[in-house]
């Protein structure tokens, strides 16, 4: 079965975000929809030292290298955040105490 195109906010085809470090839930350089992605790590962002740090206070290490496909992320990477949990809870903390 062929995949269905998805498409961003603007209606165009994704582009990749980044393939070094490799993001993506599936680990194919892009923001793209799955069914089994709860998270629903669709957003593309260009991390700073300040969202970093945020993540980490609320037990999301993304700094630390996990495993071979997590090299531990720094800022300037670009990463597909998660929208259902860091990226709400970061650009809104107050709502998430």
């Amino acid at each position: 079965m062929k995949e269905k195109i998805q498409l961003n906010v603007l209606g165009d085809k994704l582009i990749t975000c980044s393939k070094e470090p490799l993001t993506g839930y599936r680990r194919n350089g892009c923001c793209d929809a799955h069914e089994s992605d709860y998270g629903k790590h669709l957003i593309c962002a260009i991390l700073n030292e300040k969202f970093l740090e945020f993540q980490f206070s609320k037990g999301n290490d993304l700094i630390t290298q996990k495993e071979i496909n997590f090299p531990g992320l720094k800022p300037q990477d670009r990463w597909c955040v998660c929208a259902e949990g860091g990226w709400k809870r970061t650009i809104n903390p107050v709502q998430h105490l």
